[in-house]
């Protein structure tokens, strides 16, 4: 596929939390990543406001374990702290592949849309192990990412056949990605075939809950100034 990039992410431990279980102050680890998170990873590997990334597969290379712990989250309202379980999935691998495509929904980027020169800087942070710190659903959970041919290698899951995940957080619909003025949360039902999860787009989730208003920050070439501006105006300031 046009614009694509495969890569492996792994870690000691991930968090991707089911928000049933965080309203008594608890977290409980989805069994696999969701595409928001993912796509999280992806876009601290390489992001642009231009472009938007779509997660196209992923691959669970290790078997899935999980492993709870006792926390002290910080109430930040008086100071205080209190004791919670979270219970972590450790020792976690996996393959993912994923494309860009440009953003429909920012026309005031469309001078950026240049598909040769992002394809090839998200080639080379890949092989960087991305441009900011990537973590897998917490951000003590931190992860690292190598390049790979998807679907090369042993995998726990291979010839293991289906297995049905549920209801699952999908991801959420930001204004910039959507042209709607909210954020929505969209759910969706996965199976896991042989170790491999393929995932739908975004607008093909019927399970859709509207959260909160909230407006698109507007990015053009009038509120975004170059390097060399910035270096030239600091010259003239002394």
């Amino acid at each position: 596929m046009r614009n694509q990039i495969e890569f492996k992410v792994y870690g000691k431990y991930a968090l991707f939390t089911d928000p049933i279980t965080k309203i008594g102050g608890e977290k409980l680890s989805y069994q696999v990543p969701t595409y928001q998170a993912l796509k999280g990873i992806v876009e601290s590997i390489y992001w642009k406001p231009t472009i938007l990334w779509i997660i196209d597969a992923v691959r669970v290379m290790n078997p899935i374990q999980m492993e709870s712990k006792g926390v002290r989250p910080i109430k930040y309202n008086n100071g205080e702290n209190e004791l919670a379980n979270y219970t972590y999935l450790k020792d976690v691998c996996y393959q993912v592949k994923a494309h860009f495509i440009f953003n429909p929904y920012r026309p005031d980027l469309a001078y950026d849309r240049n598909e040769h020169k992002h394809h090839n800087i998200a080639k080379r942070s890949v092989k960087a192990g991305g441009r900011r710190d990537v973590y897998f659903g917490a951000r003590e959970c931190q992860a690292y990412v190598e390049p790979c041919t998807f679907g090369e290698g042993e995998g726990f899951y291979d010839n293991y056949g289906e297995i049905h995940l549920g209801t699952m957080v999908h991801g959420i619909n930001y204004p910039d990605e959507t042209g709607k003025d909210y954020m929505e949360a969209r759910l969706w039902k996965p199976v896991m075939k042989d170790g491999y999860i393929e995932f739908i787009l975004p607008e093909e989730c019927e399970l859709i809950r509207p959260l909160r208003e909230m407006k698109p920050k507007q990015f053009d070439k009038n509120s975004i100034h170059s390097v060399d501006d910035l270096y030239e105006e600091l010259n003239r300031k002394g």
